[in-house]
């Protein structure tokens, strides 16, 4: 794997579609038809380092993303790639408006409550069809389902990492 400190995760290559070359691409990012779209440029992180790609057809299909890259005319070619993580490029992220915020900037955070106790560190996001989740890891306990919604997330520090949580009673059983 090589240094990704300006690329972002948009995928994983979890598999191949088919003998013409197709990679199924399972999406973790809230831009899947901006970042698959045809013309896009993605970097395939492999053990040799990052291989440059460009999107020459996309679709939907099963909830993961069926994508073929320009010069890949069959599955040789491709399934070498298989596991292997799809990045964008940091220069290539739109901006978020005030109150969104990237899965990488949440993730790894620290979660307190309103005195400022901590609670865990943000592992993952669920995304659901109302609102996100965050599963927050903590010692000793359960991992903890945080909803993103207004009445429990306070504040988001995305410097510091930091998330301000109002524990509403039954939160945290």
């Amino acid at each position: 794997m090589t240094n990704t400190d300006n690329f972002f995760k948009v995928g994983t290559i979890v598999n191949t579609h088919g003998i013409r070359g197709e990679v199924k691409i399972m999406a973790i990012t809230d831009f899947a038809e901006e970042r698959f779209q045809k013309g896009a440029s993605l970097f395939i992180d492999t053990k040799q380092g990052h291989v440059p790609v460009t999107v020459k057809s996309s679709r939907l299909h099963k909830n993961a993303w069926l994508v073929l890259f320009d010069g890949v005319s069959n599955i040789n070619e491709i399934e070498k790639y298989k596991g292997d993580d799809v990045y964008v490029e940091g220069n290539s992220r739109p901006e978020l408006g005030d109150d969104e915020y990237y899965y990488d900037e949440i993730i790894d955070s620290e979660v307190v409550d309103l005195s400022g106790n901590h609670i865990g560190i943000v592992k993952e996001i669920m995304t659901t069809g109302a609102n996100d989740v965050w599963i927050v890891k903590r010692e000793g306990q359960p991992d903890a389902l945080i909803p993103l919604i207004d009445d429990v997330v306070k504040e988001i520090n995305v410097d510091d990492k930091l998330i301000t949580i109002d524990v509403l009673e039954g939160l945290l059983d």
